[in-house]
C-alpha cells in the first residue's frame, strides 16, 4: 500500500512539473501594460517582495499582483519579463535562482 501511494505521489508531482513548464508558451500580439498599485509594507522582518506575474487565462493574459515571501539564503528571485519573438510576445515566469 505504501509504495503504491507513493507511486502516486510521483506521478502527482510529474504531472503538475508538466504542467507548470508549459505555462507561459502562449503568445499575444501587444505586450499588456502593467497595472500600477501600491507595494504593502512588509509584514514581518526579512520578507522579500515578489514582482507580479502575468497567468494565462481564457485567451489571455491576466495581471497577478505581487506578494511578500519569505527569504531563501543561497537564492535571489528573478523577476518575469517579456519576451519579443518572431510569434508576438510571450511571458516569461519569474522564478527563484
Amino acid at each position: 500500500m505504501k509504495t503504491l501511494l507513493k507511486i502516486g505521489s510521483l506521478f502527482v508531482i510529474a504531472i503538475s512539473m508538466f504542467l507548470s513548464s508549459c505555462a507561459g508558451s502562449y503568445y499575444v500580439s501587444d505586450q499588456p501594460v502593467e497595472p500600477v498599485y501600491e507595494r504593502p509594507v512588509a509584514p514581518y522582518a526579512g520578507a522579500i517582495w515578489i514582482d507580479g506575474d502575468w497567468v494565462w487565462r481564457g485567451g489571455t493574459y491576466v495581471y497577478v499582483r505581487g506578494h511578500w515571501d519569505r527569504d531563501r539564503p543561497g537564492r535571489r528571485w528573478m523577476r518575469g519579463s517579456w519576451e519579443r519573438t518572431n510569434r508576438g510576445y510571450r511571458w516569461r515566469r519569474g522564478h527563484w535562482q
